[in-house]
């Protein structure tokens, strides 16, 4: 017979511990996070404005009972709902994610920590608005661009060494795991309660990637990081109230995570937990595209001009990408809607080549329908340069090359085009931020009158004066 497995209740996995220490402990002093955390700010927000255009996204928002109000609860940004915290949070973060033009995290692991934000601007916002209520101070924005950091590290660095995809699994349970331990914070938890709240989310059923591949692509993938912020929310609330945690939830034999869901092998660490995420994350600037085709969508619009004319004298596009490119958005044959479309870098690229752009909208049927593309997509052939691979997973480099060159019928042929870093890239920040201030012109624009612009753009783009904002105020520039 085996021997019985003990019942002593174990001291909290490291892994819960670090994370923990990290959010409580940690003081945030780099001017290069903060400064990149609001832009990473407005940016998520101007995102989440822009998906308010699209009925698919809005017909998920709200109250879960229509005409629910909640008060002093949290307000989504554009609208006119005010929700409880968990609800507000899985609004925010549908909206924010819709249209995958939010950044980008890339790694073992990918994903998109700005997600993290449904959760942060909830939370602190429903905390502000009940304190202002009591007679005492609100949190300011500092508070939420500190949280922000903390999330996109704990997401990120867990994401450095560990692919969840994998196994199987969908890139946001980081995102419910750094939710939960941020808001915890926020909610002003204990370390012991923290550590039971943290331990909720890993032992969580988690969502399956099948949502992100063909052939079940579909548009859960634009609200499963919505779902997962807010279940952040729910599952600190929980702890709030005492409810209890499982110290062991990773490491305990045969029932924890990794015995279960990571097949038996411990997370591995880059590097400890601090700023180096936030200050080296991925904007989505130029085009609302699966990130690694950013590179490649920027090849397409360099070669337009040299065949936006000559379309049917092609014989065969080269797309030269990286492992993670080809094994994440590398389709052949249908696409049935705008989600599988916006993870396929043949039409990405297509899309880029035909039309010079490539927008939101260029996903939807009506552009989808164009005869054009789906000639384009069937020369298209993907291979992978080895070079490109490495590079993608050097810590120094974290590139997302791409290069495209085209051959036409007559033998002849286009240079082959290469673009290692996209305009969203730290190593291109100064060439990026001026043009991720204008995407944020343009997408508040869309929604409200001018003097409302201009009061949001006064307050957003002055460091000094929008950290020193009560959240609630800022919120409320938002309300439409």
């Amino acid at each position: 017979m085996s021997a019985p497995l003990s019942n002593v209740r174990p001291e909290p996995d490291q892994v819960l511990t670090d994370i923990v220490r990290y959010v409580d402990a940690f003081t945030i002093d780099s001017t290069d996070a903060l400064t990149t955390a609001r832009n990473c700010l407005i940016d998520t927000l101007g995102c989440g404005l822009e998906a308010l255009s699209y009925p698919a996204c809005t017909k998920l928002m709200g109250p879960i009972v229509p005409g629910t109000v909640v008060p002093h609860g949290a307000k989504v940004p554009g609208t006119q709902f005010q929700l409880d915290p968990v609800h507000a949070a899985f609004n925010i973060g549908c909206m924010i994610r819709w249209l995958d033009f939010n950044d980008t995290w890339l790694a073992a692991e990918w994903g998109h920590p700005s997600d993290n934000l449904g959760g942060i601007l909830a939370v602190a916002d429903w905390l502000s608005r009940t304190r202002v209520a009591a007679g005492k101070s609100p949190l300011t924005m500092r508070t939420v661009l500190e949280g922000m950091i903390k999330a996109h590290e704990i997401q990120g660095v867990l994401a450095l060494e560990n692919s969840f995809n994998r196994v199987g699994l969908d890139h946001v349970v980081l995102v419910k795991v750094a939710t939960t331990a941020v808001v915890s914070k926020m909610l002003g938890l204990t370390f012991d309660e923290t550590i039971n709240a943290v331990s909720l989310a890993w032992v969580d059923g988690q969502s399956l990637r099948t949502y992100r591949h063909s052939p079940n692509t579909g548009s859960r993938k634009s609200w499963a990081a919505g779902d997962a912020t807010s279940r952040g929310v729910r599952l600190a609330l929980m702890a709030q109230k005492g409810e209890m945690g499982y110290p062991s939830v990773l490491t305990a034999k045969v029932w924890g995570f990794y015995d279960v869901l990571f097949k038996g092998q411990p997370f591995k660490f880059q590097r400890p937990y601090g700023t180096y995420v936030m200050e080296n994350v991925l904007f989505k600037i130029s085009f609302p595209a699966e990130f690694h085709a950013q590179t490649a969508v920027e090849c397409a619009l360099i070669l337009h001009p040299l065949v936006k004319d000559r379309l049917n004298d092609i014989e065969k596009v080269v797309i030269t990408t990286h492992e993670s490119a080809i094994r994440i958005i590398d389709k052949k044959g249908p696409l049935n809607n705008p989600a599988d479309r916006d993870h396929c870098i043949q039409y990405m690229s297509a899309v880029g080549l035909i039309t010079g752009n490539l927008t939101a909208a260029d996903y939807e049927d009506v552009v989808a329908h164009d005869p054009r593309i789906d000639v384009l997509r069937d020369k298209m052939v993907c291979v992978e340069k080895e070079e490109y691979s490495r590079d993608y997973h050097d810590p120094e480099k974290r590139s997302i090359a791409n290069a495209i060159q085209i051959f036409f019928k007559d033998g002849s042929h286009t240079q082959n085009v290469e673009v290692e870093y996209p305009i969203g890239h730290r190593r291109r920040r100064a060439e990026g931020i001026p043009h991720l201030e204008q995407k944020f012109r343009t997408n508040l624009a869309r929604r409200f009158p001018v003097r409302q612009q201009q009061a949001i753009l006064a307050l957003a783009l002055d460091q000094k004066r929008l950290e020193q904002t009560p959240v609630n105020e800022f919120v409320d520039l938002f309300v439409i």
